[in-house]
């Protein structure tokens, strides 16, 4: 706003930036669509179908009715409006809540689970524009069309995974270098995008479907670790070419007017989920959490209305002043957040402090530990960590390996752990500890030192092949170490004490002895140096 026309003027011209802040809409439905695999749905199926749902279809029909009511537009506008402004802001959300690590709490399940199916949403709506730009056609026809669009898509989506796209990955992964791998993956996502548009839909919705595609694939956690760092920066880019955009003239003229409908549109979202809420089991406590922290508009409302402004199906007096009560109610997102969080943990006594896992033993939502390597040693850990049932996701860069693993059903992943936002995709800032297994010394390094300086909070488990290479790894960051060449030794001097006649007791003593010497020796040289 302080750059734009609005502000100093720095920039006057709002078409200069707005094709690279559409390219931030088109990553991040592209990341969307990734983390929307059938599996996850699947788990959370009552509250994505039924709570979502529910949400969509009576938040938007009220506001429908209301818009419809008090603006001069006709009735396909006033869905269209209706339906954008009940979706929320994963953006915002998904940052609030993480940030506090409750994503797993009372109220932030369930708050994912609407976003989820919020998201899932916007593929209809950017299609139902796109045929709402077709004069000929009625409102009935134009989401009839957009529903099938959407069938369509998905059985493309099948097809395109399976016979083309993962074998493709696959030999990328194998044989391309990492900068090969990063422009193939951006090469996917903007080539997608171009598709669409060609054919008449948006970009968004054609990075939503290249992310679908890669939903359930052994590779999408190293994709989404290339397409990271772009997405932050041309979404940032969105988000001040909105605030460019905005005429604060027309706010300034009426600011009690639309700060009442900002009010309403919160209060009208908030009433509506908080007996939804209730509806699906969700306690009262957390159901008004829920209320609260889904209660504004969001990112993608910005985008259906630009894309309607940008086809004429909205003035531009309109089309600013939609614009203005969703950055509002966006802005008020935090001081919500923070009401929420208050709410749903009032009866506690330290607000500060909600651990996710009970320290008396195995949660069963207990968060997944990080395996760096998935090799020899890495699938005896793995194999140990089921044993116990404890949750684990593997990372390798051994394509054919991960493939082999996830044929069996486990939890590994193709992708680069000497890299932070590899790690960050897979979970690291939630996970109990990180096990580095690697067979390679200096990978293994420099994993461990990318978590020491990235993550310093996270316990790190390493394995050494000698005193020495367990020295520099505890310098670098690791919490423990274990030397290969001690635990082999000691398994064969125990099994062939065993063999002569000695107390497996006694033996166990003599090798506990000579584990605190060894491993004593590497702290006393590290404090002397």
């Amino acid at each position: 706003m302080v750059l734009g026309p609005s502000g100093f003027g720095f920039i006057e011209d709002y078409n200069e930036i707005a094709h690279f802040a559409e390219l931030g809409v088109v990553l991040l439905l592209f990341v969307i669509g990734i983390e929307i695999n059938p599996s996850r749905l699947w788990k959370m199926k009552e509250l994505v179908l039924g709570l979502g749902t529910l949400q969509v279809l009576i938040t938007g029909g009220l506001i429908t009715v209301i818009a419809q009511a008090f603006l001069d537009t006709s009735w396909e506008v006033s869905v269209l409006v209706g339906l954008a402004l009940s979706l929320s802001s994963t953006a915002f959300v998904l940052q609030l809540l993480t940030e506090k690590k409750l994503l797993s709490s009372e109220y932030g399940r369930p708050s994912i689970a609407i976003l989820l199916l919020q998201d899932l949403a916007v593929v209809p709506l950017l299609a139902l524009v796109s045929m709402m730009a077709v004069p000929e056609l009625t409102i009935a026809e134009d989401i009839s069309i957009a529903l099938a669009e959407v069938l369509v898509i998905l059985v493309f989506i099948i097809v395109v995974a399976r016979f083309i796209l993962n074998p493709l990955l696959k030999l990328l992964a194998r044989f391309g270098s990492p900068e090969i791998f990063t422009a193939s993956a951006l090469l996917l996502v903007l080539g997608s995008a171009l598709f669409m548009e060609k054919a008449g839909l948006s970009m968004a919705m054609g990075a939503f479907i290249a992310g679908l595609l890669i939903s359930d694939s052994s590779y999408r956690h190293q994709i989404i670790a290339e397409i990271q760092p772009f997405r932050g920066l041309l979404l940032g880019l969105f988000f001040m070419s909105m605030g460019m955009s905005l005429n604060l003239a027309l706010f300034l003229n009426n600011p009690l007017s639309l700060s009442g409908v900002v009010v309403a549109l919160m209060a009208i979202k908030a009433i509506t989920l908080w007996p939804l809420s209730c509806l699906f089991g969700i306690k009262a406590k957390a159901s008004i959490s829920v209320a609260l922290l889904l209660a504004q508009s969001g990112e993608f409302a910005m985008v259906l209305f630009a894309l309607a402004s940008a086809q004429g199906l909205l003035d531009e007096t309109l089309y600013q002043h939609l614009l203005i009560v969703v950055l509002i109610s966006m802005l008020l997102t935090p001081l919500l957040d923070k009401l929420a969080y208050k709410i749903s943990f009032s009866s506690r006594k330290d607000l500060t402090a909600i651990p996710d896992i009970d320290l008396g033993g195995i949660a069963k939502d207990a968060k997944p530990v990080i395996l760096a390597g998935f090799g020899r040693m890495g699938h005896r850990i793995g194999y140990i960590l089921d044993l116990m049932k404890v949750p684990y996701v593997a990372i390798d860069t051994d394509s054919s390996l991960v493939d082999r693993e996830r044929a069996e059903g486990k939890t590994v992943y193709f992708g680069d752990a000497q890299r932070p936002e590899m790690l960050r995709v897979a979970g690291v800032a939630d996970t109990p500890f990180v096990i580095v297994s690697i067979n390679d010394l200096e990978a293994a390094e420099r994993v461990v030192s990318t978590l020491h300086s990235a993550f310093p909070g996270i316990p790190v488990f390493a394995r050494g092949h000698d005193l020495g290479k367990c020295r520099e790894l505890k310098k670098l960051g690791a919490h423990f170490t274990v030397s290969e060449t001690l635990e082999a030794s000691a398994e064969l001097a125990h099994a062939a004490l065993l063999h002569m006649g000695a107390e497996n007791l006694e033996v166990e003593a003599a090798l506990e002895q000579f584990r605190k010497d060894y491993y004593g020796r590497i702290n006393k040289i590290m404090r002397e140096e």
